[in-house]
């Protein structure tokens, strides 16, 4: 029915260890029961005015603790806490400086769009502007008393680099704004503080990844000192999880500013990005997280039991911890000095293993979804459906039926020299390995801790965004790159165990989705080659009732659209006729009685797939009276358009809707026909 599409991911928004905004919400349900008359936003930003600067930073830390309950939000926003926090930026105590923009970070993430529009409405950019350009200026003429000491500007930077994060991925007039002030070298210098902070680096990373997608205005800026510090990083060799996600998200910005690189580079660049992308690939979670569970046992234990020489080689650092313990802590947007962004409540402090996997899995995540994107073409004429007319009927082929949306099957445009790269560096391959469960033992160790229990999800949804890169690599590359038929017929076999492997169908729907999008692909590439279908018919059937209980309309839409491909494929076959008749059946129910004119269309076109041609798609029809059957349902489909399509549906659906229209009264002629030879 339509060109089987691949996903652009926008960036999804994370904190600078990867904790998504509403993970406060997410770990605490209970903080929903609050009644908003419990909110003191009226005593706290009184506080705000308060002479001691002790007073001011705690008024900010509480703010920062209570505006992560989304129902106290709009206490604060009706007595004006934007414009009260906005000069707390500029505040002569640093440690104000840092809890206020913690408390307007944890606003704008809470809060979501419709807040952080207010705040820029509100003016907010122009206090964070000036804080961040007195941040940058101050990086080397702070002071740190002791060598393992944070610089203190720098988390004041961090915060601040946050804050504008959140506003411009939610509000286009912080990135117009972003645009125009010159914050770009700003948000540069502190990802050129790596070295020192890669907290801070991560942060910067991740805005730029934000406001350089699909962002022309800002490309037209940059320079070469931007690039020469994206590739700097791109190019750094640190091992840990932090760094290797600070090169994941500088990978994905590059690949942003792909059109603005030097000819001359872009080759050399391309391959870097697609090596650190394929270098956090490679990285196992299923044995590296048991491992971080394990170290950190390890470190408790010694924390308790320290009871010979190599575990007194640890003992200072755990006295100085326990010496944090005992003192009074200072609290920054609601934690001690000892924690350094906004959700990490959520991470235990000292968990720094947990931390490892939680970074881990959100640069995996990150990684795939960059691939999905270079997958991804920006070419107007790939646009879905876009450049299709019904209204010309010259278009039909010789076959009776319009050869438009035939034509819309075809792959996508994958340049040659992102396919080098992608293929060079085995991402297929490793994307596919993903796709697999997360491994068991990562599973137990994660339910044994309840600190460690929301990374099962996490790796559920690397799975599932392995699985969406699975169906972009497909719907772009062609069979032979992908490694010919076996290839193919063993990753439709791992697909099918999938979904088919445990006793009941796959519930989670984001896993759903994303599965049955990659089989619809690979099922597709596999018929257009003539290539043995791994599917058997009670499969097929299990997947058709399951899909028609799901609400997800792309759900309902691959799941005809992998009856009407294997059908065809059958038709083609001897003794198919019993098959055929279940997935016409089935195909019919889905056309009559699914509530989506998409989904009744997609049913339609697989309908003309599978009954096209040959002496056991004819039995098979007549068996199940396909030809009374779809006359009966001709005028209601036709209804269905023109009552329910201009409201409902985009001009590009109406489209292919109205192709099919065509297609069916042209299809009942052919069936028509068949019946008379």
């Amino acid at each position: 029915m339509g060109k089987s599409k691949t996903t652009k991911f926008k960036r999804p928004q994370f904190n600078s260890v990867g904790l998504p905004v509403n993970a406060v919400k997410e770990e605490d349900p209970a903080a929903e029961e609050h009644d908003e008359d419990d909110c003191p936003a009226a005593e706290l930003l009184e506080k705000l005015q308060s002479p001691s600067a002790d007073v001011r930073e705690f008024a900010c830390a509480s703010i920062s603790r209570v505006v992560q309950q989304s129902q106290s939000i709009p206490g604060f926003l009706q007595r004006g806490a934007v414009k009260r926090l906005g000069p707390m930026l500029l505040d002569g105590s640093l440690a104000v400086r840092e809890t206020a923009t913690g408390a307007l970070r944890n606003l704008s993430a809470c809060g979501g769009q419709e807040v952080c529009e207010d705040m820029v409405k509100h003016d907010v950019m122009t206090p964070l502007t000036a804080l961040l350009r007195e941040c940058c200026a101050g990086f080397d003429s702070a002071v740190v008393k002791m060598k393992d000491q944070k610089n203190p500007v720098e988390d004041v930077a961090n915060e601040a680099v946050n804050l504008l994060w959140n506003l411009c991925e939610n509000s286009s007039q912080a990135l117009s704004m972003f645009n125009r002030s010159g914050l770009l070298d700003v948000v540069v210098q502190c990802l050129e503080r790596h070295t020192h902070n890669v907290d801070l680096a991560i942060s910067a990373a991740h805005c730029l990844h934000t406001v350089t997608e699909d962002n022309p205005e800002l490309l037209r800026s940059l320079n070469t000192a931007v690039l020469g510090a994206l590739e700097n990083v791109l190019l750094s060799s640190q091992p840990s999880m932090a760094h290797t996600l600070l090169r994941t998200l500088a990978a994905g910005t590059l690949w942003n500013m792909k059109s603005c690189l030097p000819e001359a580079r872009q080759s050399q660049t391309l391959n870097a990005v697609v090596a650190s992308l394929s270098h956090c690939l490679d990285l196992d979670a299923g044995v590296l997280i048991p491992e971080l569970r394990q170290a950190e046992e390890v470190n408790q234990g010694n924390t308790d039991h320290v009871t010979n020489v190599e575990e007194q080689a640890v003992v200072p650092m755990v006295e100085e911890e326990m010496d944090e313990e005992e003192e009074p802590k200072k609290m920054k947007n609601g934690k001690t000095v000892t924690i350094d962004t906004d959700f990490s409540d959520l991470l235990p402090r000292g968990k720094e293993e947990l931390r490892e996997a939680v970074t881990l899995l959100t640069a995996q995540q990150t990684s795939l979804e960059i691939i999905v994107n270079m997958c991804c073409s920006d070419d107007p004429s790939d646009d879905e459906w876009e450049e299709e007319s019904s209204s010309d009927e010259s278009d039909l082929g010789p076959d009776g039926l319009c050869d438009g949306v035939c034509n819309l099957m075809s792959p996508l445009c994958l340049s040659a020299e992102v396919q080098g790269a992608l293929i060079n560096h085995s991402i297929p391959e490793k994307v596919l390995k993903k796709t697999g469960f997360p491994r068991q033992e990562a599973i137990n160790v994660c339910q044994e801790d309840p600190s460690w229990r929301g990374l099962t999800k996490r790796m559920q949804r690397v799975q599932s965004r392995a699985l969406t890169c699975l169906h972009s690599i497909l719907s772009t590359m062609d069979a032979e790159s992908l490694g010919g038929a076996a290839a193919l017929q063993g990753a439709a076999q791992h697909l099918s165990t999938l979904v088919f492997g445990a006793e009941e169908m796959p519930k989670d729907v984001e896993f759903f989705e994303a599965v049955i999008s990659a089989m619809r692909s690979l099922l597709q590439m596999i018929a257009s080659k003539n290539i043995a279908q791994c599917m058997t018919p009670q499969q097929l059937m299990s997947l058709s009732e399951a899909a028609t209980r799901c609400d997800v309309i792309s759900v309902r839409v691959n799941a005809v659209a992998i009856l009407g491909i294997t059908g065809s494929t059958l038709a083609k076959e001897k003794d198919s006729a019993e098959i055929l008749q279940l997935i016409g059946n089935a195909l019919l129910q889905v056309a009559t009685k699914d509530a989506d004119l998409v989904v009744n269309g997609e049913a339609l076109d697989a309908l003309f797939d599978v009954f096209a041609d040959g002496e056991e798609a004819k039995l098979a029809a007549k068996n199940i009276g396909l030809l009374p059957a779809l006359k009966a349902l001709q005028p209601v489909f036709k209804t269905k358009i023109r009552k329910e399509g201009k409201g409902k549906y985009s001009p590009q659906q109406l489209c292919v809707l109205d192709n099919i229209k065509i297609n069916l009264r042209r299809f009942i002629s052919y069936l028509e026909k068949m019946v008379k030879k």
